[in-house]
């Protein structure tokens, strides 16, 4: 459940269903990605991220070829470069659908609004980040990703990103949008689940026009695909106990069990436990390098 790679991901996908992506490893000479950056019809600004990655760690806007050589010089792991999608909306959709049944359901739906603030026309960027309350317990880290506006007044109604990861821990906002889960939806979700024929249990990070655009299978891009490690993020924010909370991810284990149970029916093979631990040795030691470098970064 940790350790997914993103790449698994985007080669089950068909290429049409998401943004411009290709992969850097961090020992590549830095000619070779500008190749690779020019071959692929990307162009700035653009996102970086880690192939293996969570919680918006590594996850970076790159604006000109100055910051693209900073990151690559200092990013530790294998990365990708991943056009910017142009739509105006970010959703979670988590879907589940076991193997042998042919329509799943949907078990959570979220708008994610990632950090952001709006210019009154008298507070500088610093004024308007210490009063908002997911940015002001941010303060250090945010001043160094945007100290060159640090002092700026933003015009009135001006909205200022100040992270592009829709990252709960990266305060970015979450609206239930349960309300509009229905049929439609799900069959969007249904056929990719069909047509890639190893989706069964997971949640789409997606950029839409609109909900009903979404619904009607047109005008999205899917930003990642989250399979066994994926949160059930839909109760963030959104009302629920902790018990509620608690509740809700026994339920998605249970639905994961039961694939898995399936599946291991079927000759899927599970790891061994001496496998599986020396995974999580590695994993958590490439999680605490790329947090360093994250922090260096700025």
């Amino acid at each position: 459940m940790e350790g997914e790679t993103k790449r698994e991901m985007y080669d089950l996908l068909p290429e049409h269903l998401y943004p411009k992506t290709f992969f850097v490893l961090p020992a590549e000479d830095f000619s070779i990605v500008k190749q690779k950056l020019s071959a692929s019809g990307i162009s700035y600004p653009f996102i970086v991220k880690p192939d293996v990655g969570g919680q918006g760690i590594l996850f970076r806007k790159i604006d000109d070829e100055e910051s693209l050589k900073r990151y690559h010089s200092m990013v530790p792991v294998e990365y990708i470069v991943q056009e910017m999608a142009k739509y105006p909306m970010e959703v979670s959709v988590f879907h589940i659908r076991h193997p042998k049944e042919q329509k799943g359901i949907i078990t959570g739906f979220l708008h994610k609004i990632p950090m952001q603030v709006t210019g009154d026309g008298k507070q500088t960027l610093e004024q308007l980040i210490m009063n908002h309350p997911k940015a002001a317990k941010r303060v250090g880290e945010l001043k160094g990703k945007h100290e060159k506006n640090w002092n700026k007044v933003l015009p009135a109604g001006e909205i200022y990103a100040l992270s592009y990861a829709a990252n709960h821990n990266r305060g970015a906002r979450f609206v239930d949008l349960k309300g509009h889960i229905d049929d439609r939806l799900l069959a969007v979700f249904d056929k990719i689940s069909h047509d890639v024929n190893d989706f069964f249990y997971g949640r789409y990070d997606i950029m839409c026009q609109s909900i009903e655009d979404l619904k009607q299978g047109k005008n999205y891009t899917i930003l990642e695909y989250n399979g066994c490690g994926a949160e059930p993020n839909h109760f963030y924010d959104t009302g629920y106990t902790l018990f509620g909370a608690y509740r809700e991810i026994l339920k998605h284990w249970k639905a994961l069990y039961r694939i898995c149970s399936y599946n291991r029916s079927r000759g899927v093979k599970p790891w061994s436990f001496k496998k599986g631990r020396e995974f999580m040795k590695q994993t958590n030691e490439l999680f605490n390098r790329m947090r360093e470098a994250d922090k260096l970064i700025g």
